[in-house]
Formats: structure tokens, sequence, C-alpha cells
């Protein structure tokens, strides 16, 4: 069955192919027979209930800068698609929030991916505190003292924006370092909303684990090794993908989160391990599929598309 697929994203120009998952989504969708509909957040709109986005009919190919061609451009009713994938990339502010709740009015006639309210109720630095014993020891609060104290606990801790994306503002803050007043104080000016705390897990200089989830049933990994020189392990920022496979606390942790992710509506989730600890549960707008599946692993956009078509 031939389905009509609309994507929210970023603009389609500004991807780089190698490595968007959004793009091998697409991919896959051409070859089963679904046709694209391309818009962006901002050309979202709503009235008397009614859910329109003003975007182009899309085309994609597998061709370094020459990779998509756009129709006219046309205004069209979002609840007369089967699918509509919300893929554009956080900061998850209220303009996100808001895209979720207008995008609940087409459902249940249009199927959302993932669930917008499932996404807008599950921020991946919060939804992880629902498994307390999975993850490290974590703190989310603006309150200074408490900061400082759980430094003391701690020693080496990690300060980072509680809805921040992409390995932005993540500090690494040693025992002796004099720089965490500073440090809060500027999240302070930056930031209306608390930040997040975590204990600092040395296991992080052999990799930030990326497994992936889909309908809440493990379908690969890539680990994330960060350059000598950064204490991040995001590959934007100089982190390095490498093969890897999952041991057995890692599939316990899976095993533990599956069923509320499946539950939710949240079919394609990428979560974080360090080590033995669970930090994010990334259900925004994931990666990783496209480096799994060039290390030899699975096809996780047919994966995804199977889950899909199953749902419908």
């Amino acid at each position: 069955m031939a389905l009509d697929v609309a994507v929210q994203m970023d603009h389609v120009s500004s991807i780089s192919i190698r490595g968007d998952s959004t793009f091998a989504l697409g991919l896959e969708a051409q070859r089963r027979g679904h046709t694209l509909f391309h818009y962006t957040p901002e050309r979202l709109s709503m009235r008397d209930g009614r859910v329109t986005a003003r975007g182009e009919r899309l085309e994609l190919r597998e061709e370094e800068g020459n990779h998509f061609t756009l129709g006219p451009s046309e205004k069209v009713d979002l609840s007369g698609f089967d699918v509509v994938l919300l893929r554009q990339d956080p900061p998850f502010d209220m303009a996100y929030i808001t895209s979720t709740h207008i995008l609940e009015r087409v459902q249940p006639k249009t199927l959302v991916v993932n669930d917008p309210a499932s996404v807008r109720n599950a921020p991946e630095k919060i939804f992880v505190t629902e498994f307390p014993d999975l993850m490290p020891e974590t703190l989310i609060t603006k309150d200074i003292a408490e900061v400082q104290a759980f430094r003391a606990e701690f020693g080496e801790i990690v300060l980072k924006p509680l809805y921040g994306n992409g390995g932005a503002g993540v500090f690494h803050i040693t025992k002796e370092d004099r720089n965490l007043t500073s440090f809060m104080e500027t999240f302070a000016l930056l930031f209306r909303e608390p930040f997040i705390v975590q204990r600092y897990l040395k296991d992080v200089r052999q990799g930030d684990k990326r497994i992936i989830l889909v309908d809440g049933q493990v379908a690969g990994a890539i680990n994330r090794v960060p350059a000598e020189t950064d204490a991040r392990s995001n590959m934007h920022v100089g982190g390095k993908a490498v093969a890897t496979e999952l041991t057995a606390r890692e599939r316990e942790i899976c095993e533990r989160i599956g069923p509320a992710l499946k539950a939710r509506g949240l079919i394609f989730v990428g979560i974080d391990v360090i080590g033995d600890y669970l930090t994010e549960i990334n259900v925004t707008s994931p990666t990783g599929i496209r480096e799994v599946k060039r290390f030899g692993g699975n096809d996780i956009a047919a994966m995804i598309w199977d889950a899909i078509e199953a749902r419908l």
C-alpha cells in the first residue's frame, strides 16, 4: 500500500546526507512507493481545528550536493496524509512544544511518528529519570548551593542545559575547577529552566553508546568515542563512530525501557549509555541509523517503516 507521508523537518537543503536519519527514512519511504511532502515547523498552521502546512512535494536521491528536488509550494491539510514524521531537531523549546499540540489534532486519522503527546511529555533528560536505578546520580536544579553540594559529594561532575542537544553547553567540571559558580551564573542568564548535573562517568573515554530501539525493540547500536581534546562524544564535535556489540547490562536496560516506549507510541528512539548507565532517552529527532548500517548492522530505516506500516 502506497502511503502519503508528510515530513516536518529542518529544511532539506541544510542536512548532511551521510549521517542524517531523516534522509534515510525518506529514501526508504520512496523505495516502498510512498510519496513525500516536505515542510518546516514555522510553516505549520491551525485554524478552526484544521491543521495545514505550506510546503513542497519532495524527491530524494543519494547524491552529495544534489540530494533533493522540491516541487512548487502548496498548502495542504495534514489530516489528508497517512503519516506525519515529526523530525525537526531540538532545541526542545516552546516552539517545539507548540508544534506537538498542533499535530495532536490530526490524530488518530493520521499517524504521527513519534507520537506528539509522548514527545512533549518525554524530554530526553527528564524521561530518563523514570528509571533512576539505571542512570547515574543526577540533580536537576538552579540552586547553586545544591550543585556545590553535589560536586562536594562526587568530585567530578557534568553540567549541561536541561533542554539542550548535540553536546552544546556540556561541561566537565573537576573537583578543583574554580569555574563552577561562574558557569552556573552564565547558565542562569542563558536559560530560564533548571539545568542538569550528573556524576562524571570516566567510562565515557571508552565511548558513549547510542542504542536504537524500534517500537521498543533493540535495532542496532554504534559507539561514539570522544576526541582526546573533548569531553563530548557527539560526532559533529569530533566524536568517532566505531562498531560495537551490546553488553548484558545494555540489553537489560533496553528490556526495562522497551515496553514503556512501545506503550507511548515512541517508534524511533535512541538511548545513550555510558558504561553501565543510561544517560538519555532521545525521542525528538534521534540519529544514528546510517552509521549502524555503514558498520554492517541492520537497515533500521526499513525496520522503522515496517513498524509504521504495522501500526496502520
